[in-house]
């Protein structure tokens, strides 16, 4: 097909007028690309069209585009692929305009970048989808997860397809008859295509379903049936209004789904399937019908000559078969067969000798001959061979550089079209030049790429000159081989014609002794094929006896190594079964010695540091310490938590010795601290309580020390374990409760007044830097959604709504707080006002008012650290450790409000609820800004590809290097952060009046350090 022909069609298919695409320049456009076996034309003209510019342009080619995807050679799609992210960024374009043909052309762009992609991934997949159930079966190769992940393909496929049925649908105007409009014709043309499609996807969709639904279970597919529910409800709906459309009837028969969708739990449900059958009418012609019909023609002419070339073999073999034998031996004859009469027996004799020496004289120069000729005849082929095999190589090339040519011509024109319009741009700059001196840049620019242009169009000048050279270089050399060829075969006919003569006077002068040379060649023939056979069946047979005996001995030392290191093994495998035992059972012992030389040794640490404070109970430097009652409480409450702790370590100690030891040694060594401290506690709360309660507190913390150092003593032996029993720690601890809160104060004079007022506008400022936050998030968000796009703006969206979320949190904290802190005031202040409490437990209005303030400050840190991040100015990291910044002061005014509070309050519930889902916020906002930061990460791909061997290794030593200084770092900063905080929680004591090693028993700073942590 001539190449302006198809641009024509394509032209004339593709234009600006809203009609529908003409079907015989579809056909025309099919035939082309079946032709020249690909899409090369197709793309050159689309590529000079105004696609971005006219939407009805871009529908059509559309169409067009389908049809040849669908419809043209194979080679469309590999020549469509390089321009697969400009139809992606045409798609995007045409997205951004609501109206007419833009969201159609964008919904359609998507639905061919789709289809080249899924063709590309499932190359078996024809452009037109149609296959038989063997070829789908082959697509999958057997494989469960192929067939999952093809149907997950087809089910996308079929949505970009439903998508642009729908669409299109929904911009007509079904009130009025839009199908026999050119405007409706225009728009309902392209899903002709999509309804075949759609017929084979939903057709292999439910096939692949049930195979599924064979292999997997039922649970396992619950996600494809929902989507598949979803997309045959819609397919058939779509096919059913489609089939009213009076535009469909004279086109296209449309089939219709069942009423309901296949049942994919039963297996017998598919033979009741039946495949959607779309019947178009026949067309005139076929795309492949003149691609055939030539390389028909060309088959017959090619098999013409190797029919003949036998047959002149054969004829000059037959006519050439006894002249050269026998033309030497009537030459040499002795006998004149006219004289024979008169001739005696022994001159017969001698000369029947004599013709018989003859005869295999003359078989020898036969056998010579034919073999010379079969030499001769095989070396005259294979140099036709060679010289054919030159010459289509040659009309490749001269294909090849005519292809290269042209494409030259077309670029060239390009060129000059380029060249022209820059001449012309050229002379608009100088005008404007005259005008305003500020474009004197933009046309100095213009200029270097004129200049640039022109040199491209010298060197492609150039190029085609060589290209020219080397086409005519291709035809020289192309009849030198045929004026060689046409050499060879006259001197070949003229050999031919030689031997035939000599055949010819040969056989006048042998007739007489052809007969008699007939039958002893037959009978020679006969014996020379006995003993050629002979030869080769005994030569035969000894070579395979030769090659067996060879491989039975290499099998017998085969095996004999076999069984020697089959002993060795079983052996080596008896002697390593023993050493294992051996070695589990060492090791079992030493476990079991290691576990209790672990327990004595925990247990006589615990010992000491109980027996070291029973000690200090009775020195006199236990006076120089201050204690309370609440201390003391504090202290009993820290070691009851550790005895459940320990109860529940010894249990799971006894289920599982190995695993549960370090919680156990973990549990024991805690309790002889808190043990300790707690008798101190005790100890020094008696200096400053009346004569009996002191006695009696005094007594049962010694009586607390020896029953626990007794509860040490039991955990030394394993086979004790299961008898420990802490009751009397239990009956020491409660009694040392109710004296402590006897001896609590029950009022203290009021020395800070303004304490209550403190509190309250502490709390009142709290909320007050919370909702703030909350304004400048909201603000930030708004300025993001408005300059931001693309992944930036969604982790923005992300990070930001869960820092609103978490500031959210943090008010209903605060509001619980407020409640639970009016509940206390009222319930333990008597007759006494709300500010003469505050004043009465200063302490914990301070620790209230400490609390208040880091979690505004918090706040104000975490909306500063957000903002700079998603300005891009700032760390994620940042973000993160504000918010758990947030979480401990949040956790730090939890904990001072509910000291004072009931245990079964409904507000302490209410605010351990706000105070978890204040932790969940937290987790939330460290979530979602880790899973930004990765999404942000991974824009930023790194590509080793074009790196070589030598750099590789080289960066690979720079990151090895680069990790060893960041875990130094890393480590320097643990240890700095470690100091700072203990720096702070002393500074943090000094402030709200902790008295070191008397107000603040160490036990009370261990708890207020986990309790932050």
């Amino acid at each position: 097909m001539d190449v302006s022909k198809m641009t024509v069609s394509i032209n004339k298919a593709i234009n600006m007028q809203e009609v529908a695409v003409k079907e015989k320049h579809a056909r025309t456009c099919i035939l082309g690309t079946h032709h020249e076996k690909g899409a090369q034309t197709f793309w050159s003209v689309v590529n000079r069209l105004p696609l971005s510019s006219n939407a009805v342009l871009c529908w059509k080619f559309c169409h067009v585009f389908h049809k040849l995807l669908r419809d043209g050679h194979p080679n469309v799609l590999k020549d469509s692929l390089r321009y697969k992210s400009e139809l992606s960024d045409m798609s995007r374009m045409w997205g951004h305009l609501r109206e007419g043909y833009g969201q159609l052309c964008s919904i359609y762009l998507k639905l061919l970048r789709t289809k080249m992609e899924y063709h590309t991934k499932n190359p078996r997949f024809p452009g037109n989808l149609q296959m038989t159930d063997r070829q789908l079966d082959e697509a999958g190769e057997s494989d469960v997860n192929n067939f999952f992940q093809l149907t997950v393909e087809m089910f996308d496929y079929l949505e970009y397809e439903l998508t642009l049925f729908q669409t299109v649908f929904n911009s007509l105007d079904m009130s009025r008859s839009v199908s026999v409009t050119t405007a409706g014709q225009c728009r309902l043309a392209p899903l002709i295509q999509v309804i075949l499609d759609c017929s084979h996807l939903y057709d292999y969709t439910v096939k692949l379903l049930f195979k599924l639904h064979s292999c997997l279970p039922a649970d396992t597919l619950q996600g494809h049936r929902d989507r598949f529910m979803e997309q045959f409800t819609k397919l058939k709906d779509l096919f059913y209004r489609s089939s009213n459309l009076q535009y469909f009837k004279r086109l296209i028969q449309i089939p219709q789904l069942p009423e309901s969708p296949p049942d994919f739990l039963r297996a017998s449900a598919l033979s009741e399937h039946i495949s959607p059958v779309v019947v178009i009418p026949a067309e005139a012609s076929s795309p492949d019908s003149e691609p055939v019909l030539e390389k028909d023609d060309l088959m017959d002419l090619d098999a013409s000559q190797p029919v003949r070339a036998p047959r002149e073999r054969k004829s000059l073999f037959d006519n050439s078969k006894f002249d050269d034998v026998f033309g030497s031996a009537f030459s040499n004859d002795p006998f004149v067969f006219g004289s024979q009469n008169g001739v005696n027996k022994d001159d017969k004799d001698h000369l029947t000798d004599q013709l018989y020496r003859e005869v295999s004289g003359l078989k020898a120069q036969l056998e010579n001959l034919k073999t010379e000729s079969q030499r001769s005849l095989l070396q005259l082929k294979g140099r036709v061979s060679e010289l054919e095999a030159e010459l289509a190589e040659q009309q490749h090339l001269r294909q090849q550089a005519a292809d290269d040519c042209e494409f030259l011509r077309a670029e060239l024109d390009e060129l000059k079209k380029q060249r022209e319009d820059t001449e012309k741009a050229q002379r608009s700059l100088t005008e404007i030049e005259r005008k305003a001196q500020a474009n004197e840049q933009r046309y100095s620019k213009l200029k270097e790429k004129y200049s640039e242009l022109v040199q491209n169009h010298a060197d492609l000048l150039r190029k085609n000159a060589e290209v020219t050279k080397q086409v005519s270089t291709a035809r020289q050399a192309q009849v030198d081989l045929e004026r060689e060829k046409k050499e060879l075969e006259g001197s070949f006919q003229h050999v031919s014609e030689q031997a035939q003569l000599k055949t010819q006077e040969q056989t006048e002068v042998l007739e007489s002794l052809k007969q008699e040379l007939t039958r002893n060649q037959q009978e020679l023939q006969l014996l020379q094929g006995t003993l050629a056979a002979s030869a080769q069946s005994e030569a035969k047979w000894a070579a395979q006896l030769a090659e067996l005996e060879k491989e039975r001995d290499g099998l017998v030392r085969a095996a004999a190594r076999r069984d020697v290191e089959v002993a060795t093994l079983q052996e080596q495998l008896g002697r390593t079964q023993q050493e294992l035992t051996g070695t589990q059972e060492s090791a079992e012992r030493q476990a079991k010695d290691q576990r209790r030389v672990l327990l004595r040794e925990c247990r006589q640490a615990a010992e000491r540091a109980v027996q070291e404070a029973l000690g200090q109970l009775e020195e006199p430097t236990l006076a120089s310490c201050a204690g309370s009652a609440d201390h003391l409480l504090s202290s009993i409450r820290s070691v009851s938590s550790c005895l459940e702790q320990l109860e529940e370590s010894r249990s799971r100690y006894l289920a599982c010795p190995k695993a549960e030891l370090s919680k156990l040694l973990h549990s024991v060594t805690l309790l002889a601290h808190l043990t300790g401290d707690t008798i101190l506690q005790g100890g020094a709360t008696c200096l400053r309580a009346p004569p009996e309660p002191a006695d009696s507190l005094n007594e049962i913390c010694k009586q607390y020390g020896r029953d626990t150092l007794a509860l040490l003593a039991s955990l030394e032996e394993e086979e004790r374990l299961p008898q420990t029993d802490c009751a009397a720690l239990w009956t020491c601890l409660s009694k040392m409760a109710a004296i402590g809160q006897e001896l609590l104060p029950r009022g203290l004079d009021i020395k800070q007044e303004e304490l209550g007022d403190l509190v309250d506008k502490e709390m009142a400022a709290t909320s007050a830097a919370i909702d703030m936050a909350t304004a400048r998030i909201e603000e930030m968000l708004s300025k993001s959604r408005a300059g931001d796009t693309g992944v930036k703006l969604e982790v923005n969206e992300r990070i930001l709504g869960s820092c609103t979320g978490l500031m959210q949190a943090i008010q209903v904290l605060i509001v619980a707080s407020k409640d639970l802190q009016r509940e206390i005031v009222e319930s333990g202040r008597g007759t006494a006002s709300p500010k003469e409490f505050y004043a009465k437990n200063s302490r914990w209005t301070e620790g209230l008012i400490s609390a208040s303030k880091a979690v505004g400050w918090g706040a104000t840190m975490m909306v500063d650290a957000a903002d700079l991040a998603v300005q891009g100015k700032g760390k994620f990291e940042e973000l993160m450790v504000c918010s758990h910044e947030i979480a401990a002061s949040t956790a730090q005014l939890v904990a001072a409000s509910k000291v004072k509070a009931d245990k079964d309050s409904p507000n302490l519930a209410q605010l351990q609820q706000a105070s978890r889902g204040v932790n969940q916020a937290t987790a939330g906002v460290v979530a979602s800004t880790i899973s930004g930061k990765s999404q942000i990460e991974e824009t930023d791909s790194m590509d080793f590809s074009s790196l070589t061997l030598t750099q590789i290794k080289r960066q690979e030593m720079d990151s090895q290097v680069r990790v060893l200084e960041l875990e130094t770092k890393l480590q320097k900063e643990r240890q700095k952060l470690g100091e700072l905080r203990k720096k702070h929680y002393e500074l943090a004591g000094v402030a709200e009046g902790w008295e070191e090693g008397a107000e603040a028993s160490p036990s009370t700073l261990q708890e207020a350090v986990a309790e932050k942590e």
